[in-house]
């Protein structure tokens, strides 16, 4: 948790805002992607997210499934994503954050799951299924060992409940672009500036916002409105079925074109 405050404050003493990319650990080998970690975080990323393989994944659309699917015939699951963070703590101390479903995690034991993952070296979780109103003991369970229980605020959550997710999330807010399933869109909702600005007004943490977002283009159109941008299944896409050393390289140039207009002055 802390090294996530850390950054958006490093971030913002600079007037810039944060990548955040995520990937699915193990797709298409928990070995590519330590080195897809690394080379993200050298090539703009600020904190990134490791999805945890699951065989349901409600929120996520076709690419972000078929990744799953690939990772689990490999038979990825938590315990090897911690060991890859383990080694991962190695050569970067990147901000961490491990995204997935709660079937998993209620099953690893939601105080053993937060002491072991902040022992490897993980600094939040975000849990898509799990709203914050029901997650009173993951809560407590994360923050008493320094993780960032980080929540979702969608289109339809509406002011009351966004000011009560602010007020318990930590790390940062993030806010769901579109009422949907994640995938890259050529187009983004005509009013999501207009939410983003809402919601700004409701939450003082750092705010966030994926689902959707795809391009350069968009990553500049929303910096000037959040703190952090979320990028995955464009990723994910550019990823699928590679196991080639150039792969590595294509996305971490993606990365730095992303990262580009949220340096400051850009």
């Amino acid at each position: 948790m802390k090294k996530i405050n850390a950054m958006f404050k490093r971030l913002a003493a600079r007037g810039e805002k944060a990548l955040i990319p995520y990937i699915t650990a193990g797709d298409p080998s928990l070995a590519l992607s330590r080195e897809l970690v690394l080379e993200m975080a050298g090539r703009g990323a600020d904190l990134i997210e490791l999805g945890i393989p699951f065989s349901d994944p409600l929120a996520d659309g076709p690419t972000i499934q078929a990744a799953c699917q690939r990772a689990l015939k490999q038979e990825v699951n938590l315990p090897k994503i911690l060991d890859l963070v383990r080694t991962l703590r190695q050569d970067t101390e990147i901000p961490l954050v491990l995204m997935g479903y709660y079937n998993p995690i209620l099953a690893y034991g939601l105080d053993r799951l937060a002491r072991d993952a902040a022992e490897a070296g993980v600094d939040g979780f975000i849990i898509p299924d799990l709203p914050g109103e029901e997650a009173r003991d993951w809560h407590r369970a994360a923050c008493d060992a320094g993780l960032a229980p980080i929540f979702l605020a969608a289109p339809t959550s509406g002011p009351a409940r966004i000011r009560k997710i602010g007020s318990l999330t930590r790390g940062f807010l993030y806010y769901v672009s579109v009422t949907g399933i994640t995938g890259a869109r050529a187009g983004l909702p005509e009013d999501l500036k207009t939410a983003l600005a809402e919601v700004r007004q409701l939450v003082t943490c750092p705010l966030a916002v994926g689902f959707g977002i795809s391009t350069p283009e968009q990553v500049r159109d929303l910096a000037p409105l959040v703190d952090g941008v979320v990028v995955g299944s464009a990723i994910v896409q550019k990823i699928a079925c590679r196991t080639d050393a150039a792969m590595v390289k294509e996305i971490g140039d993606f990365i730095a074109e992303l990262k580009a207009p949220l340096r400051s002055g850009q």
